[in-house]
């Protein structure tokens, strides 16, 4: 892992579980590369939004319509990427809450289709667009499970921001590109058919603890990573201090700055209250209408 260029594909099981991938991508030693395929909406958060937006990610604005030339444009911009990258997507279009899971349950009795319990139906039509698109010089595709033990609470944003730890568990399998069939259609299936196996699997973590009966790898920070985060903080820290000395701020100026950091803070918090899973809207359902009604519309 981080040798080669990958599509990583996940459930969507949290707020964070871009930082979730944010880690695998660092303790394999490709974080600089790590890319995802995000909603515009994240791209607006202070400070982490705008990271994103210039790290090169590929937004999307959920309209297909405009949304497949984008996916194209930037599938081929990573062609000539100069090193190995991760490029995330979450096929399942959006974050896992018990509202979508019940809308997906119901879809998915009427349609005839397995009857996910952990997971929601996958969004395919992206999934296929990148297999195509990436499938030349893209070698690997590493699915990516994601569980939260049931002792542990949900990892948020807001957790995270508030220092407290979270607990995931994660599975991950690799699969050749090559190995995928060529049509659109069974690239479709095949997505579909590895939820299917994901749902079971986090079944299976439900219920034991654990994805399988194989050992435990616990994934350990890196000293590397340590030092890094030293050496940045005592950086800008000393450049603050530098600044404070050439630059002297009048009280007037110093107000001025506590001011629009504050509101900077307050926004930040706002937007993360609001894309939160919890507050995500609840799935759109059609009226019902009776039968008369249904055959006296036009076919």
């Amino acid at each position: 892992m981080g040798k080669e260029h990958a599509l990583f594909i996940s459930n969507h099981r949290s707020d964070i579980d871009w930082l979730v991938g944010w880690i695998l991508a660092q303790r394999a030693g490709c974080l600089g590369n790590a890319l995802a395929i995000i909603k515009k909406s994240l791209s607006y958060i202070p400070v982490l939004g705008w990271s994103m937006w210039f790290s090169g990610y590929i937004i999307l604005e959920r309209r297909w319509d405009k949304d497949e030339n984008t996916l194209k444009a930037g599938f081929q911009e990573l062609n000539n990427f100069p090193s190995a990258f991760w490029l995330a997507l979450f096929p399942e279009g959006t974050r896992f809450t018990q509202a979508k899971l019940q809308a997906a349950q119901e879809y998915a009795a009427s349609a005839q289709l397995p009857v996910p319990k952990n997971v929601l139906i996958p969004r395919t039509k992206g999934f296929v667009t990148a297999v195509h698109q990436l499938r030349s010089f893209v070698p690997a595709i590493y699915n990516v499970t994601v569980a939260i033990p049931k002792t542990e609470p949900a990892p948020t944003m807001l957790r995270m921001l508030r220092g407290r730890s979270s607990v995931v568990h994660i599975h991950i399998e690799r699969h050749l590109m090559q190995d995928l069939p060529e049509t659109g259609s069974g690239i479709s299936q095949w997505c579909k058919d590895i939820f299917v196996a994901k749902d079971a699997l986090l079944e299976r973590h439900l219920a034991t603890g654990a994805f399988t009966d194989k050992e435990f790898h616990e994934s350990i920070r890196t000293k590397k990573s340590l030092v890094v985060v030293l050496t940045l903080s005592c950086l800008i820290f000393y450049g603050a201090v530098k600044l404070l000395e050439w630059c002297p701020f009048s009280w007037k100026e110093a107000a001025f700055c506590v001011v629009f950091l504050a509101i900077v803070m307050i926004i930040m918090h706002i937007l993360i209250l609001a894309s939160q899973s919890e507050c995500s809207n609840p799935p759109h359902k059609e009226p019902k209408r009776d039968r008369l009604q249904q055959s006296l519309l036009p076919k």
